[in-house]
């Protein structure tokens, strides 16, 4: 087995650079062939995958967090037809590492069990347009005030997970709300809006639990809407998304899709896999069993 290792080195604050000699070391011992692509840069994923021979690779793995995954799986789509893509891993290393739950990975040696058993399963992948560009996610896409809190927070990244709680009361402290019109498979939903999350997977943010009934091979994206709310409200639904209780609020509501168009005023950014990319309006789409994950 032949493996292409892209790592980021500053994934979970530069735990990408002190892991990897031993994962390195680790997946050596397992008699599994490699060879590491190290980004550089901000965009330098994308030009590795352009450059990247993948017929030589049984798999190509991710060693970072959400984002570096969302990088590599759009480089590989970018680049490639889906049919002609191998397998693709992740090492979690990153702060957050949602998408990877997932896939029963919590640890990044957990990442390497997957590698080693070698037993890739067929997931559902998202697109969401950029004028005329298609851009992809495996985790999920938001927007609104769980966006403008992750961009607070990045502000903020130095002080590590207590960044989301200085711009969760920040954002909490400027609240406001902005006017949705969303069509769900030909259904119109209209009003103001606090956020929206276009769910491909269970988790956010590490362990918060914004679609518990989510599946990464089903067909659908489930998306969770919270309406306006009371800054008081707000606050004290937030705690509940650890365990996925907060859909039971009167302002949240659930829904599945296969696709979804959406327009804000004013325009809001969006959030895929973390990553704080792309604006409103765009369109979301479901593309059954399009990757396998190892």
């Amino acid at each position: 087995m032949k493996l292409a290792l892209i790592v980021n080195p500053y994934a979970g604050g530069k735990k990408g650079e002190k892991l990897l000699p031993l994962i390195e070391k680790k997946l050596s011992l397992n008699r599994i062939d490699f060879h590491t692509y190290v980004s550089l840069y901000h965009g330098h994923i994308f030009k590795i995958i352009s450059e990247l021979k993948i017929k030589e690779y049984d798999a190509i793995i991710s060693i970072g967090g959400d984002g570096t995954n969302f990088y590599v799986l759009n480089g590989l789509l970018a680049n490639f037809k889906p049919k002609k893509i191998p397998p693709l891993g992740i090492i979690p290393i990153g702060s957050g590492n949602s998408f990877a739950k997932d896939l029963n990975i919590h640890h990044y040696e957990d990442g390497i069990r997957s590698i080693v058993e070698n037993n890739p399963r067929w997931i559902d992948v998202c697109s969401f347009t950029q004028a005329e560009k298609k851009f992809y996610f495996v985790n999920l896409t938001g927007l609104g005030f769980v966006t403008d809190v992750a961009k607070t927070a990045q502000k903020f990244k130095y002080f590590g997970d207590f960044s989301y709680i200085i711009g969760v009361l920040y954002r909490t402290a400027k609240l406001c709300f902005h006017y949705m019109e969303l069509e769900i498979d030909g259904k119109i939903i209209s009003g103001e809006n606090c956020f929206v999350e276009f769910c491909n997977s269970r988790f956010t943010g590490g362990n918060m639990l914004m679609a518990p009934d989510a599946k990464i091979d089903d067909g659908y994206m489930d998306i969770i809407i919270a309406g306006k709310l009371s800054r008081t409200s707000l606050l004290a639904t937030l705690p509940k998304i650890f365990k996925g209780t907060h859909i039971d609020h009167p302002a949240v509501r659930h829904f599945t899709a296969r696709k979804a168009k959406i327009k804000t005023w004013p325009a809001k950014t969006l959030l895929p896999d973390g990553e704080v990319f792309g604006t409103t309006p765009t369109t979301i789409n479901v593309h059954h069993k399009m990757i396998r994950y190892l």
